[in-house]
Order: structure tokens, then sequence, then C-alpha cells
């Protein structure tokens, strides 16, 4: 029988204030067997960028990443973001270590294609190292992974922090039994963003794009819930979408097929 494996995605709202990150990792210590933590850190980068005179610019919610700005958010992310939550898991007793996708090739991917916009230096997923991870995970040691990957030739890109826990998700499900769940702000996918208690429980495939089309779902939420999707069928058992604060819990929205 497999071992459990919970990977948790955090968002940057959360790892960036540090009464939020502190209740979070106190958590996250809490989840009892095999963990791995994703993180993001975008306004972070965006803050540093703006520090350091150079603009930032979106599109549907994903970053452009031209060579000033992978600049920014490699130290942002690898350095700054990375090291002081390994340091907080450290200080709470988890042997913790912090990791990129250019870490012994733990995930390779290639620059996204131009087709209507020009991202940049931005990657997408193409092959993870699972042994690696899974070695890792199998001596007790916990992987903080920071959403930046490599193309293989030297060159780094910046790649979206969820799609990076969906990959490793993905990847680990053939020797985990794998729970993936996505923490943000808010305490799951709501019906009325403006209503917290208006959380859809469960969100099947199928209602998914009736709630795009009618605009409940939108946003940055969408590429998360296609790779909840994504991840399901490709054998991760089980994924929540809920608030940092019920991490404890496991109260959210359950993305199901």
């Amino acid at each position: 029988m497999k071992q459990s494996l919970v990977i948790i995605k955090v968002g940057g709202k959360i790892v960036e204030d540090v009464g939020s990150l502190d209740r979070l990792l106190k958590d996250f210590k809490a989840i009892p067997g095999n963990k791995l933590l994703v993180h993001g850190g975008g306004r972070s980068a965006t803050a540093m960028a703006g520090r350091l005179g150079i603009e930032s610019r979106m599109v549907d919610g994903r970053r452009i990443t031209d060579s000033d700005m992978l600049d920014v958010v490699t130290m942002v992310y690898a350095g700054l973001v990375n090291k002081n939550i390994v340091a907080k898991l450290q200080a709470c007793g988890i042997n913790a270590i912090g990791l990129t996708g250019t870490d012994c090739n733990v995930m390779l991917s290639e620059k996204r294609p131009v087709k209507d916009v020009d991202y940049g230096f931005v990657g997408d997923v193409k092959s993870v190292n699972a042994a690696f991870l899974a070695g890792l995970i199998e001596q007790g040691v916990v992987p903080v992974l920071a959403p930046l990957t490599h193309n293989g030739k030297g060159q780094l890109l910046n790649t979206n922090a969820d799609t990076i826990a969906g990959e490793a998700a993905k990847a680990l499900a053939s020797t985990f039994r794998v729970t993936l769940i996505y923490c943000f702000e808010k305490p799951g996918v709501l019906m009325d963003e403006n209503d917290e208690n208006s959380v859809i429980p469960y969100l099947s495939y199928y209602d998914f794009p009736r709630l795009v089309q009618e605009g409940i779902i939108s946003g940055g939420m969408i590429p998360k819930i296609q790779n909840a999707f994504e991840a399901l069928q490709a054998g991760v058992s089980s994924v929540l979408i809920t608030k940092a604060e019920a991490l404890d819990k496991f109260t959210g929205t359950t993305i199901a097929l």
C-alpha cells in the first residue's frame, strides 16, 4: 500500500505576511506523514522590482518575464522567500530543503511559445525528477519548491507555482497516495467573490465550464482549477482549494472529476 503524501501550495499573500506564514507552517507541521511545500511570492517580486525601477507587467494574472524581471524573480523566489520559509521550518523542527527546478534537475521546462502574448522567460513543465523528490521524502526531508525551472541548456524560466504543485503531484502519484491542497486567502471557490460564506463544497469537471461561462470562476482561479483536474486525471487522490487558516480542518472546495 502506498504511503500518503500531502502537497501544499501556498500563495504569495500568505508567505509575505509574517503572521499568516507562521500560522500556516504551524498547521503544516501538524499534518502527519510525508509532506511537500510549494510557494509563490509574486507580490514580493513586484515590490522588489518597483524598488529597482523595473516595470511589472501582467496579462490575465500571468507575469510577463523579461530578462530584468527574471533576475528579480530569481532573487526573490529562490532566495528571499524560499530560504525564509526553510529557516522557519527548521525552527519548527522540520528538516526542510529549498529547491528550484534547476536543482538536481527537479523540473525541466521549455520556454512558452509566443501566441497571442509573449510571456518572455516563462516555462511550461515537461518533466519532473520524481525519483529524486521521492528519495528525499522517504528520508524524512521536506522539499520546499520555488516557482523556477530551467530548460536544460542553462536558461532559468519563471513558472507558475500552481503548475509546479500540480506537476509535482502528478509525478509523485505513482509512488505515493497524493493529496494536493491549494491554500490562498479565500475559504475556497466562491459562488459570490464578495461573500466568503458562498463556498462551493464540491466542484466537478462537468460544472466547471458553466461556472466559467457565467463569470463565477474567473482570472487566476481558472488555471488553478485546470491544474487540479489534470492532477486528478493523472492519478492524484484528491485536490482541495481552501484558506490557509483552514488547513488543519481540510474544509473548502473539493475538486472532483
